[in-house]
């Protein structure tokens, strides 16, 4: 009987030692998927080249209005060559780094948390409060995104920071409404039901039951998100309705440049690049994070 005991017991404890959380086996998952892999390599490689700005960069973004250097061809002085200013791609790509991360990610963050409180809010209370808030999405969706930026920058002024505000508020209804949808599916559980019945606050339901069990969905859509709000905010650069000079940031280089497309190819290449590269990181890791948080993924 000993023996036996000690054989049913061995099994059991190997099961709890392996027993992990629902984060730490998306993780396990993630690590597996390769092209995820390679798109945290490229943003790990860009947030790095932003972080670092002032070390990698050759020269200062607005440093040298040299026109007797302008339009000069990649060399070993100017690896990506100059501008019609004279001033080094290279270094403006470095410094443009910052810039279009910077904007890519405090605009997704402030969507984030504009429509996670607007869709918890329609999604639990419901009635009168749910329409309000899910007619003012369908109005702002019946817009399409860019455009909305462009209205909403026109009126408040050319600026980084009005294109951030501009773009943040654009993409609330993307996450108000996905929010809202989860909110309706949870509310209805069991968990949810208990915690009312023992007395709960809906406050503290809200952010302690409803809120962690809909981060995954959160979490994918914002890592795309910030691959749109990148793109977008390149389009109101190249517009002249984001970034104002001096400032390096990649659309607003590439606006500048394209009357010198044939001539200096590689002012519009480089920064080009730049936004390709970045957005098909994030696009990458969402993918995996969506493969690797969503339950119908998994076998």
């Amino acid at each position: 009987m000993a023996d036996i005991q000690v054989q049913n017991n061995v099994p059991l404890k190997q099961a709890d030692d392996q027993v992990i959380s629902p984060w730490r086996e998306a993780w396990g998952t993630l690590r597996k998927n390769k092209l995820a892999l390679v798109g945290m390599g490229i943003i790990l490689f860009f947030i790095v080249v932003a972080v670092l700005a002032p070390v990698l960069a050759p020269y200062h973004y607005s440093e040298d209005y040299d026109l007797l250097k302008k339009n000069q061809p990649p060399s070993a002085e100017h690896w990506f060559g100059t501008d019609y200013n004279g001033r080094d791609v290279l270094s403006r790509v470095i410094y443009g780094a910052r810039i279009s991360l910077w904007v890519g990610t405090f605009a997704v963050i402030g969507s984030v948390i504009a429509g996670t409180v607007l869709g918890l809010l329609a999604g639990y209370y419901g009635k009168w409060v749910d329409i309000v808030i899910s007619r003012l999405f369908d109005i702002m969706l019946a817009f399409p995104s860019i455009l909305l930026a462009i209205a909403i920058v026109a009126i408040l002024g050319p600026s980084l920071q009005n294109a951030l505000l501009a773009i943040a508020i654009v993409n609330i209804p993307t996450f108000g409404r996905l929010v809202r949808s989860r909110v309706l599916s949870l509310k209805e559980e069991e968990f949810v039901t208990a915690a009312r019945a023992i007395g709960m606050k809906d406050s503290r339901i809200l952010l302690q039951h409803i809120l962690p069990n809909s981060m995954a969905p959160i979490i994918v859509t914002g890592t795309l998100g910030i691959a749109t709000a990148i793109i977008e905010a390149a389009a109101l650069g190249f517009l002249g309705l984001g970034a104002q000079a001096p400032e390096p940031e990649w659309g607003k280089m590439l606006s500048d440049s394209r009357q010198y497309i044939q001539k200096a190819p590689w002012t519009v290449i480089f920064p080009g690049l730049s936004i390709m590269l970045t957005v098909l990181g994030f696009n990458l890791i969402g993918d995996g994070l969506r493969d690797a948080l969503d339950p119908r993924m998994k076998n």
